[in-house]
């Protein structure tokens, strides 16, 4: 039985969103059930699809966090 955690920030698709929809993450469950049943032959009854919104505060990239690395890229720096 596999189990996958996927990983998504918190910010949802537009400004106004602060998350992830219950539509957006009932997608996401099908379409990696679907892979692990393509990929491995797994049973779409027998896979697990975990779902982590991470906060905006608790991720980065570049050395840095991601508010100051937006900020850093906008200005042409990054």
């Amino acid at each position: 039985m596999p189990i996958v955690t996927v990983q998504v920030t918190r910010e949802g698709t537009t400004p106004d969103r602060t998350s992830v929809s219950a539509e957006e993450k009932a997608a996401i469950i099908a379409g990696v059930s679907q892979v692990m049943l393509d990929v491995l032959n797994k049973p779409l009854e027998s896979t697990y699809v975990v779902i982590e919104e991470v906060e905006l505060e608790n991720w980065g990239w570049g050395g840095l966090p991601t508010v100051q690395y937006r900020k850093k890229k906008a200005e042409g720096k990054a």
